[in-house]
């Protein structure tokens, strides 16, 4: 995204937290970001478009930094997960997301509403994701329900914390850490019972999509990971970091990604030495080639 178009979702968002979004029209956002309106639909069809751009923006960069949390750490560890609920519930909190939710709620735009169902089944095939992590493949039939569960303990956990001892005196790491300890609780006692209300499966309803892209998606991710592990300490990163994330980036976000630009910063990557001779990175370019021309580099992985 270019620096113009993100700076207009950055004021946008600060009239939308201080007039709220339906009382924020296009003209304000207009004057207060100093662009026509042609400009301004060259970017964005509508404010409701404006909106979810907005959304997206916050949630991709949240997405990035709750996968650096997994960077030389354990996956099962609970610490970690932990971490990464806070970071995530920070972000809700600093960007008043939660504020912005409800008002969308009221309108009932179908557009909107199918987009904000949609982040609730990612957040939810995140959770489960990672509790398959924490509590392995055995636990997995009962998994999906107890991350709905989780989801609903700690919603409601914040509501009524801050009902009772004000917003601005609620410990999000308290709540998270006892929301987790909980659950971890619940999944024991469901999976002892053998007990299941929703089958795992019917996240392919929720989220239709190719299985082998879902695949590649959590290998790329999980590829980047091992990769910056193994980056020399002693030596300045920055660009072989700029290059991994722009590439993962333009693949996995990008509506029609640039292949001449990935293909590019691939061969950036490369002349780096160290780099070159890397497992890991040898797999993350087959990776991306996969996910750019499906089948076509399939035996190579």
């Amino acid at each position: 995204m270019n620096i113009r178009k993100q700076k207009v979702l950055n004021i946008a968002h600060q009239l939308f937290i201080e007039k709220g979004y339906q009382a924020t029209s296009i003209q304000d956002i207009l004057e207060s970001s100093g662009i026509s309106k042609g400009t301004f639909y060259n970017y964005f069809s509508s404010k409701s478009e404006l909106l979810m751009a907005l959304f997206k923006s916050i949630f991709k960069k949240l997405e990035q930094e709750r996968n650096e949390l997994l960077i030389g750490q354990d996956p099962s560890d609970v610490k970690v997960f932990i971490k990464q609920v806070e970071l995530h519930m920070n972000t809700n909190k600093r960007n008043k997301l939660l504020s912005l939710f409800q008002e969308v709620l009221v309108l009932n735009d179908p557009e909107l509403n199918n987009f904000m169902k949609r982040g609730n089944f990612l957040f939810i095939d995140w959770v489960y994701t990672r509790f398959l992590d924490l509590f392995g493949d055995e636990k997995k039939p009962y998994l999906l329900d107890c991350a709905i569960m989780f989801l609903g303990i700690l919603q409601h956990n914040f509501k009524f914390n801050a009902m009772a001892y004000e917003e601005e005196n609620t410990s999000i790491q308290r709540i998270v850490r006892y929301s987790v300890e909980r659950i971890v609780k619940i999944v024991e006692e469901v999976s002892a019972a053998e007990d299941q209300l929703i089958r795992p499966e019917i996240l392919e309803n929720w989220l239709p999509s190719n299985k082998t892209d879902k695949t590649l998606k959590e290998k790329l991710y999980h590829t980047v990971l091992q990769i910056k592990m193994t980056l020399n300490d002693g030596k300045d990163q920055t660009k072989p970091l700029e290059f991994l994330n722009f590439v993962l980036d333009e693949v996995l976000h990008s509506r029609e990604p640039r292949k001449f630009l990935i293909e590019s910063a691939l061969h950036s990557l490369k002349t780096d030495i160290a780099l070159s001779e890397n497992e890991e990175m040898q797999l993350f370019e087959k990776l991306v080639l996969e996910y750019l021309a499906p089948g076509e580099n399939a035996e190579k992985i």
